[in-house]
């Protein structure tokens, strides 16, 4: 079993909310400083069969790796939707999952025609995705807020190849009334490419950034609660996804505003 890898994020801190313990690593002390800056979903609903999206794909990839806007830790993820593949090219990171994701989101955000490339900002904003001086402006904003506490642990990866984790949410003081607060978890990816032969990107090799693998939903969190989630996890992991480019994102989202409450992300061990 590997060490465990620790990361605490709080915006806000919450006196004696998920106590860190005593044998805490450098490694992990230091992961918990840095938590310190305000956590901020950055979704990107794209697909390579859509010549305006490259630029967004890459705008999304310099927001995570450089992490240039102000207090915010940008989180990333690449959804590649699939009402692109009937037109000369399939998108080999696309899903029917990730479409009805972004459809779901039209209501809430007063758009009723989900478009390519859309970036989604903490589940409150939209912005067309390669717009870059608006996404620094929203992802600001958007890390002004406050942010439930939420944790997540690796605690190893399973002989089966499932990783394992431990999540943690604590009180969600900004919830809506009679909304419904659910926990997700999602695996994404770096460093995937395609050299596309095909539809309106004929002859570019196409970069991404973290390309979501796998989201579910693990669960409810309970708003009135001092610890409104606590829950471990087994996630399974297909042979094919490089685990040196693996990240684990949870976040705590309202299922009707779409707003997202916090979120906190880790690289996984190998």
């Amino acid at each position: 079993m590997r060490t465990l890898i620790v990361v605490f994020v709080f915006a806000v801190f919450v006196l004696g909310a998920f106590a860190l313990s005593s044998h805490r690593s450098p490694q992990a002390a230091q992961s918990v400083q840095a938590g310190m800056r305000a956590p901020v979903v950055v979704e990107l609903f794209t697909s390579e069969g859509c010549s305006s999206c490259p630029p967004a794909d890459a705008l999304l990839a310099r927001l995570a790796e450089q992490q240039p806007v102000g207090n915010a830790e940008v989180i990333a993820l690449e959804e590649h939707v699939d009402y692109w593949n009937d037109l000369g090219w399939m998108d080999p990171f696309s899903s029917r999952e990730w479409t009805t994701r972004q459809n779901v989101y039209a209501g809430p955000l007063g758009n009723g025609n989900p478009y390519t490339p859309q970036m989604v900002i903490d589940g409150k904003k939209e912005l067309v995705g390669s717009d870059a001086g608006k996404a620094r402006q929203l992802i600001q904003q958007a890390a002004g807020e406050e942010k439930a506490p939420v944790s997540l642990t690796q605690s190893g990866t399973a002989k089966s190849g499932a990783a394992e984790f431990s999540v943690k949410v604590g009180p969600l003081t900004r919830a809506t009334k009679g909304d419904t607060v659910e926990v997700w978890l999602a695996v994404t990816e770096t460093a995937l490419h395609s050299a596309v032969t095909r539809g309106e990107n004929a002859g570019e090799d196409l970069h991404h950034a973290a390309v979501v693998r796998t989201m579910q939903r693990i669960g409810e969190a309970k708003s009135a609660n001092e610890s409104a989630y606590a829950n471990d996890v087994s996630v399974p992991l297909k042979p094919e996804w490089k685990r040196e480019n693996l990240k684990a994102v949870v976040f705590v989202q309202e299922k009707k505003s779409r707003r997202i409450l916090g979120s906190a992300e880790i690289r996984m061990a190998e």
